[in-house]
Order: C-alpha cells, then structure tokens, then sequence
C-alpha cells in the first residue's frame, strides 16, 4: 500500500458541497462570502459555514475554507471577526496568499492549519522553506511547475511540510492566475473571483490609419484564439505526481456545476485508489471526466511547456443530465427530480458514488401520484422511475447530448 494521497474537491455551494462528499472526496475547499477568490461561486455564509464544516466533518472529511484575496487596508480590520469564526467553526485549515493575513490566522485562528494558495507563486523550495518557518503546514505550489521542479521542492523542504498541486480544471495565461486583463476590459477584478475570461475572446487586428477594417490573424477558418489555453487533467499520471513528493490532488472548479463537482471527484476518487492498491486505472472510471463540460485537455506544465492551443474556446458538452436521483428502494424503483427534458424510450445512463455507469432506455414512469408519465415536463419536478439497479441518492441520470 502506498502513502495516503488526498483528494481535494470544489465546493461552491451546499449541493456542491454534498456531491464532493458523496464521490468520495477527502477534503473540500470553500468559501464564505468575503476574502475568497470565487465571488461569482454560491459560497457560504457565517451560519451555513458553520454546517458545511460540521456536514463535513460527520463524514469524515476536511474543510479547507479560502482567504486568499489580498485584502486592502479596509478589509484588514475585518478579519479578525473573520478567522475567529472559522476557529470556531473547527475549520481544517485556511488557505491564503498575504503575510499579514497569515499573521492574524496565528493570533486568531490557532487551531486552523495554514495553507498557502497558488496566488503565492510558490516556484521554488527557498520560497516554500520561507512560508513553513512563518508557520505554513502547506504549499499550493504555482501551476507552472513541472514534475522534476515538484520533487526537488519535496527533497529539499522539511517532511512536515505538505505539498498540494492542481491536478485537473481550468488553467489560466497569466501567471499563477495574477491577471489584469479582465479589470482593464471589463471592470471585474480577476484577482477577487470576478474575472470574465477575456483570454477566452476571439481577437483582430486594427491598423491604425484603416479604423473599422478588423484583421483576422488566421490559424484556420475560424480566426485564431491567441490567448487560450486547455484544461488540465492528470489522471492518467497520478503515479507521477505521487512519485514528485505530492500530497494533495486539487481539482479545479469551485464556480462550476454540482455534476461537475461529482463526476470528476468519482473519477480521481476511484482512480487514486487503484493506484494504492497496485492496480491497473479502471477505464470505466477514467472515461468519466470526459462526460463533463471541459475545454480540450492536456497534462499542463508537468511534462515541459504545454504550448498553445489556438483552434477555439469551445466547452466540450457531450452529457446532459436529465435528472437527479433523491431516493431508491433495493430494486431499484427510484424518486427522481427533473432537470432537462427527456422522454420514455431514450437511450439514457446511470452514474452515482460508487455506482458504475449503467446504459438503458427511459422507461415509462409515474408522476407522484403513481399515474403513468412519458415524460416529466417541469424543471424540478418529482416522478417514479424504474431504474437497471440501486442507486445511491444523488446519483445522475444523464443523456448523451452533443454540445448540449
């Protein structure tokens, strides 16, 4: 059995929250609704916080709460109030990127380990060294490392040192994600959740004495995305990243959906542990991250410089979910509620924690006064519905929709 490696999942919200949960995640991060770098996710208030990290904790899992903006002079005089709270909510730890903010964690929060964010630019073992003797527990370490930098980092930095590192999401062109681009053009602060991906925008070229005349610069038909990058996905490497000292995967996405959340959770979760135990990736889990709305892939920095990639911005959406599994007998007659048309006779599928992909066609369902129902028509509507097998609540159906 090799050493325990923990999963970090996104937490936006509540239903987020329990879906990380559910597919197996051994930590979640989160945040409240001030000091977090996701403004534009759910996040928590100060009474629904205290829950989350209660919720979390009756299942076994850590809370990580975020407080990785860098706060200005106004905002520091609140943040005492603040860490006191996450003391005595019993948060696992608070993840930040300011010295000062780190000070006050010391005084405030005691009790709550201090993580430094990737906002911190963590590219080398002196910087990491300097963060553990202010009394650091871990290192998010900047998303522009590759795996030989990781373990010279990991040989070269105390053992109690805890070294965490993105392992699938969204990557950004700017460095560590510091970007002004979306401030300048649009007036949302990137470096306080609000950015609104202008690097994804397709760009021309205007010359100066020819106002109006756009230039495309030409990649293909389509015109060229000069500032796009690929998500990252690493799971078919989590043998290396084990081998560079990591400790924590993270996965990107606390502004994404709660399937999202889920899915990709299920997949490293089940993953991972074929890893620990010596066995070969299960393909079935595996194939899982392909079935969420995704830019295309690529394994990041790890591997040398990972390149541009200039065809398009596009998501891929290949799987709609049609509805969400609340509660299921043992022979699988299933409560249901709706959350995107479908219809008695389409080809749909099954996933749920621990529950493998099943494929079979809608059958006839009844509405909750048990009258027959080919198709449930109101979003969040509840209905009956004879599924293959068990499936655990929060289980997804879902159909096969092309950019849906």
């Amino acid at each position: 059995m090799k050493k325990k490696l923990e999963l970090l999942a996104p937490a936006g919200d509540w239903e987020r929250l329990e879906m990380a949960v559910a597919y197996g995640a051994d930590a979640v991060y989160l945040a409240g609704t001030t000091f977090g770098m996701r403004s534009f996710a759910g996040n928590f208030s100060p009474e629904e916080l205290k829950k989350a990290v209660a919720f979390c904790k009756a299942h076994g899992v850590d809370a990580h709460v975020t407080c990785n903006t860098m706060p200005r002079n106004d905002e520091v005089a609140r943040l005492p109030q603040w860490l006191e709270l996450l003391e005595e909510a019993g948060v696992t730890a608070a993840i930040l990127a300011d010295v000062g903010v780190l000070a006050l964690a010391k005084k405030y929060a005691p009790s709550v380990k201090i993580h430094i964010s990737t906002q911190a630019s963590i590219v080398n073992y002196q910087a990491a060294r300097a963060w553990h003797d202010l009394g650091a527990d871990r290192v998010i370490l900047a998303r522009e490392l590759s795996l030989p930098e990781i373990a010279e980092i990991r040989a070269k930095t105390p053992r109690e040192l805890e070294i965490e590192t993105f392992a699938h999401g969204a990557m950004c062109v700017s460095y560590s994600g510091r970007c002004l681009l979306s401030n300048y053009m649009t007036g949302r602060d990137s470096n306080r959740g609000a950015c609104a991906q202008p690097c994804r925008y397709q760009y021309s070229l205007v010359e100066e004495k020819r106002p109006g005349e756009y230039f495309d610069v030409y990649e293909d038909e389509k015109g060229t995305y000069i500032m796009n990058s690929r998500d990252m996905c690493m799971i078919d490497h989590i043998p290396d990243l084990m081998e560079a000292g990591v400790d924590s995967l993270k996965i990107e996405g606390r502004a994404k959906s709660a399937y999202y959340a889920a899915i990709v959770t299920g997949a490293y979760r089940h993953c991972i542990d074929n890893v620990l135990a010596g066995q070969p990736l299960d393909l079935v889990w595996r194939d899982e991250v392909e079935k969420v709305s995704h830019r295309h892939y690529s394994t990041g920095f790890f591997y040398g410089q990972p390149g541009q990639f200039t065809s398009d911005a596009r998501y891929i959406r290949d799987w709609q979910v049609v509805a969400v599994v609340e509660s299921c007998d043992e022979n699988g007659l299933a409560v249901a509620s709706l959350r995107n048309k479908f219809a008695a006779g389409d080809e749909i599928e099954l996933v749920g924690p621990d529950t493998r992909p099943v494929a079979f066609q809608a059958p006839v369902m009844e509405d909750m006064e048990g009258y027959p129902l080919r198709e449930p028509r109101h979003p969040q509507m509840k209905f009956k519905i004879q599924l293959p097998c068990y499936a655990p609540p929060l289980s997804f159906l879902r159909a096969c929709r092309e950019n849906s």
